[in-house]
């Protein structure tokens, strides 16, 4: 295990509760807590990049209503 670790509690729905299981035996993870933890890692991983692009959309959004709001009060100045 990586560094200091956390315990976590979440609640899952007991169809994947099941999956999880299955995957623990047919993946021969030691336990639940390895599956989750390699699902945790897989997730960042696949997502990391996406968050600056994230951002990155949301400034531009914020600029676009920036504009609007500049060119509406110019507007209603007239």
């Amino acid at each position: 295990m990586e560094g200091e670790t956390e315990k976590i509690t979440i609640r899952v729905s007991k169809r994947h509760l099941r999956s999880l299981d299955f995957l623990v035996r047919a993946d021969d993870f030691q336990s639940r807590s390895e599956a989750i933890r390699q699902a945790i890692r897989d997730l960042i991983y696949a997502r990391i990049d996406m968050v600056p692009k994230k951002l990155e959309s949301i400034q531009k959004a914020e600029q676009a209503v920036e504009n609007i709001l500049a060119i509406e009060e110019e507007l209603l100045k007239r």
